[in-house]
């Protein structure tokens, strides 16, 4: 017995936006993750330091900015709000994060490694076709 769709499912183009539209959710959701972990378990300061330590002037703003934008960047994208301006922050702050942490742990995140940059390279492409996907609106 074939599936029966719902008729607002039936186009191509109706397929292709719920598909997009799962992404950037998915996307939000993941990268909401990141900033409310760090900001209840208290870990916005510690993350300034680590940049300090790295050699970054004010770290403790600079993580105070990466956790907001990783908050209110993943509400914009969950609501569809500034998408593709949202997508090109998220990927300069997990470009970041691949440079100075993930890339001297190799590529893999569990398994034949830790730590790695498989997860961060995987949002910073699906990060990039959603900003593009979305660039007309």
């Amino acid at each position: 017995m074939p599936i029966k769709l719902p008729t607002t499912w039936i186009t191509h183009q109706a397929r292709s936006e719920m598909g997009w539209r799962l992404i950037r959710w998915t996307l939000a959701l993941l990268i909401a993750a990141h900033g409310w972990a760090r900001l209840l378990a208290g870990a916005v300061a510690p993350f300034g330091e680590f940049l300090e330590t790295l050699g970054f002037p004010m770290g403790r703003a600079i993580a105070s900015a990466i956790t907001f934008v990783e908050i209110v960047g993943s509400v914009a994208l969950l609501l569809g709000l500034w998408v593709p301006t949202v997508c090109i922050l998220h990927v300069l702050i997990y470009a970041a994060g691949i440079v100075l942490v993930h890339a001297q742990s190799g590529w893999f995140v569990v398994g034949l490694g830790r730590n790695g940059a498989e997860y961060s390279v995987l949002l910073i492409v699906c990060l990039v076709c959603v900003g593009w996907q979305r660039l007309d609106r």
